[in-house]
């Protein structure tokens, strides 16, 4: 059993917890996740199975989208709303107000990560130092926030809704934060739903009771996504069943002896497969001695039989 299962990943749950159970749903030992998700966040995160783990440190798409909320006049020591409150204060914030400042945070800029974070500072986690309430200098990273949209605001309230597409590292809270003291003291993100990750969306993930209820029919297969579907960026070629077996031993390609090659760069990845069929591996193109290398493994050329 190998490729993908897009889990809708409950609250309370960590990451590596929707993996425990996925494992124990399976009965596999090689499952894998891509894109941590918080406990208390909801949402897309997508689980490998099988050789697709291989896939964990080369995916070519890092990007997400989310929809959380918020609350403005307040502000926690972790930026959401199950920290402890440092701030708060009534405000009066106009929609018009929040609308305006939204421009100044699309596009490239850049985050200081929290301290209630994963990030490593002199070889130890920013969450851990954060609990033993110590606070350090963090260098701010570059991020791209592609698409920032405010979906629902209420005044009365002072709560209100975000749609965000954006780049690997991007921490939402801290977005809320540093978008809220543009206009009061700061904000505070009360919910966190992931939209879509690695190229998946919400629309095709599936609940654990869901996966579960797939596995006593014994018809999960049918929600599992193929491997390749990690790596619809690159461009594809096809080859015979002699040369993958060559590629499938480690063997190089030559590429002039592959019918209908796309145009490919230096060291550009594509997809290798085998006819019609589901054999397939990654290459490496080096057009000086026109040859594809194998950059990553996902099968043995008996998949292809």
């Amino acid at each position: 059993m190998n490729g993908v299962i897009v889990i809708n990943k409950p609250m309370e749950f960590t990451s590596f917890d929707v993996v425990a159970v996925v494992r124990k749903a399976l009965n596999t030992k090689k499952v894998g996740h891509c894109g941590t998700l918080d406990p208390n966040a909801t949402g897309v995160l997508p689980v490998l199975v099988g050789r697709a783990v291989k896939a964990q440190d080369i995916l070519p798409n890092h990007d997400k989208s989310y929809v959380a909320t918020f609350r403005l006049g307040v502000v926690t020591d972790t930026l959401d709303i199950w920290g402890k409150v440092q701030k708060e204060e009534k405000t009066s914030v106009k929609k018009a107000e929040l609308l305006s400042e939204l421009q100044k945070f699309r596009g490239e800029t850049e985050q200081i990560p929290p301290m209630f974070s994963a990030v490593k500072v002199d070889g130890k986690r920013l969450y851990d130092l954060a609990r033993e309430g110590k606070e350090v200098k963090r260098e701010a990273r570059k991020i791209t926030v592609y698409d920032l949209r405010l979906l629902e605001f209420d005044e009365d309230t002072q709560e209100g809704k975000l749609y965000v597409s954006c780049s690997k590292g991007t921490y939402i809270r801290t977005l809320i934060d540093d978008i809220a003291k543009c206009v009061c003291i700061g904000g505070t993100m009360t919910s966190l739903v992931r939209d879509s990750a690695c190229g998946f969306s919400l629309e095709s993930a599936i609940t654990l009771e869901e996966l579960k209820a797939l596995c006593e029919k014994g018809c999960a297969e049918e929600k599992i996504l193929p491997t390749e579907s990690l790596f619809t960026a690159y461009k594809e070629v096809f080859v015979s069943p002699l040369q993958a077996k060559r590629f499938a031993n480690g063997g190089t390609l030559d590429a002039r002896r592959i019918k209908e090659i796309p145009t490919l760069s230096q060291g550009e990845i594509l997809r290798v497969k085998c006819m019609e069929k589901d054999f397939w591996a990654l290459g490496r193109y080096f057009p000086d001695t026109k040859e594809i290398k194998v950059y990553k493994q996902f099968c043995d050329f008996t998949d292809a039989n």
